[in-house]
């Protein structure tokens, strides 16, 4: 009973953090057709690039198939080689070397061996190289994680426009940004010295008080009343700048939400392309320890992100990046790469019109088997139109037989059908007299008729009186 002598605690209650969370799923996305068209424009460029790096490699500038089947997944070739190399032929030669039971080997075209000496010829400008050295120590900064391991960095060697080389070529000019150690057998690039110049994000060098993040939702994209409000004081709350460490923060809270999404942010604007596949970004996640904090930015601000499932897979897209479809401001390395995608694609139109040529010229099977197909649809419907006609006349040459055998009938014969039944028909002659012209009573052809063979005469029937007829007939026979 002694807890009843306890005085009485008032605490205070929690107060309840609103998160984003619990409106998400009245969040409907939409597709966005020029960004998918952006990420969908890059098919198959990825793998053709690095089957490109790999033959430029070899000593002799070319290399057998078998190898490059052997070399297929960390290529990245989705398809059979073969079938890879015979679709671009712009881009790479097949060709057999001297010698019996030799596999075909492929070398690159001209053409791509001239795009390729003014891509190293940015690789090793001072000015990209200096930017690329500062985007890795940024990468580094970020969230203050101070390192990444080398294996995770050539993954993301694609989006942050690294060359192949870069531990040999970029690394060493940069000694007091960075350096690679070991740690268990792991190569790793950790931070040597923090730059207070470069822990600037995109957002804080806009200068805008609030710093508030653009928002671009697509066409369709419906917004209610409770997520309007949410977004509009989410966006009023101060930012955190993806350079401090703040994992004090609520995991769910407000504010925490905000530094996901500015860390998100800063590191899509790192990347050339301003995208990355959305497996690469949620691993990036787990080294900063935000795996869960990105998928839920993701899921929760479809104004900032987009994800794209084009490709077979999903891509994470910066939206104020771009602008119909097409970035903004297009990085030296993207300028090229849009050359290659020019280069492919204009192959690729060659080849389909080639195809077209070959199914509509006259020597092809195809067109032969249309124009006899055509010539027998002609046959036939002249066919159907001379039987019409045939059928037509026969069938006037028996109508006319038929009223020539009415006006033969017997008159008398005439005269006891008709006092027999007390109605019945008139003959034309009887009516109209013999030699007068007698009407055509036709009528169209039917809906469900074919061809003339619907046609029917309507004759004329007459009804009256038994007594008028005889007194017809009686002038008939004195005349």
């Amino acid at each position: 009973m002694q807890f009843l002598l306890r005085p009485l605690c008032h605490s205070t209650p929690r107060q309840q953090r609103r998160c984003l969370y619990d409106v998400a799923t009245s969040i409907k996305c939409v597709r966005d057709r020029g960004l998918d068209h952006a990420v969908e424009r890059e098919r198959n460029l990825k793998p053709v690039l690095n089957l490109k790096n790999l033959i430029k490699s070899e000593p002799s500038k070319s290399i057998p198939l078998s190898l490059i089947t052997e070399s297929k997944e960390s290529l990245q070739i989705p398809v059979r080689p073969i079938e890879l190399v015979r679709r671009y032929p712009s881009i790479f030669e097949e060709f057999l070397p001297g010698g019996i039971g030799i596999h075909p080997h492929i070398k690159l075209t001209p053409q791509v061996i001239n795009y390729d000496k003014e891509e190293e010829i940015i690789y090793q400008s001072v000015d990209y190289k200096q930017e690329v050295g500062d985007r890795l120590l940024k990468l580094l900064m970020i969230s203050r994680i101070n390192k990444l391991p080398l294996t995770f960095i050539d993954r993301l060697k694609w989006e942050l426009g690294l060359p192949q080389d870069y531990v040999k070529t970029i690394v060493p000019e940069f000694p007091d940004y960075f350096r690679v150690s070991n740690e268990a057998n792991e190569g790793i690039l950790e931070l040597v010295c923090w730059s207070n110049e470069l822990a600037v994000s995109v957002m804080e060098k806009k200068g805008a008080v609030p710093i508030e993040f653009c928002l671009t939702h697509s066409n369709g994209f419906e917004m209610d009343k409770k997520y309007k409000k949410w977004v509009d004081e989410w966006q009023k709350l101060p930012y955190v700048s993806p350079y401090e460490n703040a994992q004090h923060l609520a995991t769910k809270g407000d504010e925490s939400d905000k530094w996901a999404v500015g860390i998100l942010h800063e590191i899509l604007n790192l990347f050339v392309g301003k995208k990355a596949v959305r497996d690469t970004v949620l691993e990036l996640g787990e080294y900063f320890g935000l795996r869960s904090r990105f998928k839920r930015a993701l899921l929760q601000h479809p104004g900032i992100f987009y994800v794209s499932h084009k490709l077979g897979t999903r891509t994470v897209v910066l939206k104020e990046a771009y602008k119909r479809g097409i970035l903004s401001e297009m990085h030296p390395l993207m300028l090229m790469r849009s050359r290659y995608l020019k280069l492919m694609n204009m192959a690729r139109g060659d080849q389909k019109a080639k195809n077209v040529q070959q199914k509509t010229s006259p020597n092809s099977k195809k067109f032969q088997m249309e124009e006899a197909s055509k010539d027998d649809a002609i046959a036939k419907s002249d066919d159907d139109d001379l039987s019409d006609k045939e059928s037509g006349d026969d069938y006037e040459d028996k109508e006319e037989e038929a009223d020539d055998d009415d006006d033969d009938d017997d008159d008398i014969e005439e005269y006891e059908n008709i006092t027999a039944t007390g109605r019945g028909r008139v003959s034309k002659s009887l009516f109209y007299g013999k030699g007068s012209p007698r009407p055509d009573f036709r009528r169209s052809v039917g809906r469900n008729s074919i061809g003339n063979s619907g046609k029917s005469i309507t004759r004329l029937y007459l009804r009256t009186e038994v007594r008028d007829t005889q007194k017809t007939f009686q002038h008939h026979s004195r005349g």
